[in-house]
């Protein structure tokens, strides 16, 4: 981190993706809220929604509209089962996909989880300016997430380069 630089604090919405979650126990969503809160970005909102295609895409959608809104982040849906659709529905608001995230989190995955990493649909993009983050479920796949790759790339002072310098570009 290169210490001439100030942080600059972000909003960020949370979006739980469950079927049989509530705020008392989602833990994914609690655990990121936590971990933006302390790194010293916003929490612009936090959601729960059921696992469908449709009211994962109006959630994010009404986010992406929002001038105030930076980044989304979601979790759980990933997986292969046919309840799972977050990427469904968030990849057709992408603008551009940022592939490195996917390609990424699945290599660290695999020193914790081995081949098991094949089924993670971790994905990332930009829409309407807003970086958009797409996380599995689980508490261990959200913190690796953050912890490894999206405070880091959240945080002005992170040389040699972040997606916060990228911001005001991201409309043209």
């Amino acid at each position: 981190m290169a210490s001439d630089r100030e942080f600059i604090p972000l909003n960020i919405a949370v979006l739980t993706v469950s079927d049989s979650r509530g705020l008392d126990d989602d833990t994914s969503g609690r655990l990121l809220v936590e971990r933006l809160e302390t790194a010293g970005h916003r929490l612009h909102a936090r959601r729960i929604v059921r696992d469908d295609v449709y009211a994962i895409r109006a959630v994010v959608s009404a986010w992406i509209a929002e001038r105030e809104v930076d980044v989304v982040v979601t979790t759980g849906g990933t997986g292969l089962t046919g309840r799972d659709g977050t990427p469904e529905a968030v990849r057709v608001l992408f603008d551009k996909e940022i592939d490195g995230f996917g390609e990424m989190f699945r290599n660290l995955s695999y020193a914790d989880i081995g081949t098991s990493t094949l089924q993670s649909r971790a994905t990332a993009g930009v829409a309407n300016g807003t970086y958009l983050f797409v996380l599995p479920g689980s508490s261990g796949a959200c913190r690796d997430g953050w912890d490894r790759l999206i405070e880091a790339q959240l945080d002005y002072r992170t040389r040699p380069c972040n997606m916060v310098e990228l911001m005001p570009r991201l409309r043209e």
